[in-house]
Order: structure tokens, then C-alpha cells, then sequence
């Protein structure tokens, strides 16, 4: 079960507390954070990234950047970055990332663009591939929690009177 989610991108005040708060509300009751390969800490997010989210009912105003640690990539049980460059980088620099790292927008091939100090436009077209990201992974995880059937064989050992050879 995916429990705990770690969002990635460069500075953590911008795409990836956008995306946290996206997912918090979207599944909630899941360890959500966020983090940055080179992050502004203690940085605010972004005033527009704020202004977005709040038209949408989603308060980050109260995020605080933080840089990406050995130990939130130990702990996390997917880590989702913005673009392939950050997932190579994650992939390669921690041994404890490997298997749990998804680019947000890998389903359409796609990289998030930094929108960091291009402006309110430049904001809305990363929050906008955020949102449809969002919509993708949030399903890849919901299937990842269906339970899978046992193989026909381990149901027919579970019952009294059939054998079958190991």
C-alpha cells in the first residue's frame, strides 16, 4: 500500500507543493510532503503558486521548502518528480529510491516546466499539466491498492480435501 508520497522538484516552492496539496485532497489520509533537489529552505511557496491553489480551494500558505534528504527517500513509499532529469537524478544518486520513483506526468511523456519567476502564465500551464499528472497517478495508486486474486492453485490448497503438489 502507498502510504507515504514525496513530491520532488528543484527549489520546493513551486511545482511540488502544488502537487502535494493536489494529492493531499485527492487522498487524503496519506503521508504527503514535498521537497527540493536545490530548495530555497524555508522559503514560502511561490505568491502566485499560493494564489492558484487558493482558487481552488487548496491552502499552501504555511509550506515551508525543505531539501530532498536520504531519509525522506528511505522513508517514502513513491517519490514523484517533475520531470525525467529530476527522476534520473533521484534514481541514481540514492540506491533506496529505486523502484519508487514516477515522473507526475509519465503516462503522456511529458516534463513540467519550472515556472519560477516567468509569471503568472508560466504558473497556470505547470499547474494546469500538475492537474492532469494528478488525475493519472491518483488512479495508478488507487490500482495499486486493489487487492489481487490468489493464484487459483493457492485457493485450491486453502481448501479441505484438494492437493495439490507444491
Amino acid at each position: 500500500m502507498i502510504r507515504n508520497v514525496l513530491f520532488v522538484c528543484i527549489g520546493n516552492i513551486c511545482r511540488s507543493p502544488m502537487a502535494e496539496g493536489l494529492f493531499a485532497r485527492a487522498l487524503p489520509g496519506r503521508l504527503v510532503c514535498s521537497a527540493g533537489l536545490h530548495a530555497l529552505v524555508g522559503e514560502g511557496a511561490d505568491p502566485i503558486a499560493i494564489e492558484l491553489m487558493q482558487q481552488r480551494g487548496i491552502d499552501i500558505s504555511q509550506h515551508r521548502a525543505q531539501q530532498l534528504a536520504s531519509w525522506m527517500v528511505r522513508e517514502a513509499d513513491l517519490i514523484v518528480t517533475m520531470d525525467s532529469e529530476q527522476k534520473h537524478y533521484i534514481d541514481s544518486t540514492w540506491v533506496a529510491a529505486r523502484g519508487k520513483v514516477r515522473r507526475l506526468c509519465e503516462a503522456g511523456g511529458i516534463d513540467i516546466p519550472d515556472p519560477y519567476r516567468h509569471g503568472e502564465h508560466a504558473f497556470a500551464h505547470a499547474l494546469g499539466l500538475i492537474e492532469e499528472g494528478m488525475d493519472h497517478l491518483v488512479s495508478w495508486v488507487a490500482r495499486q491498492e486493489v487487492p489481487r486474486p490468489a493464484p487459483v492453485e493457492a485457493v485450491l490448497r486453502k481448501h479441505a480435501g484438494l492437493r495439490m503438489p507444491p
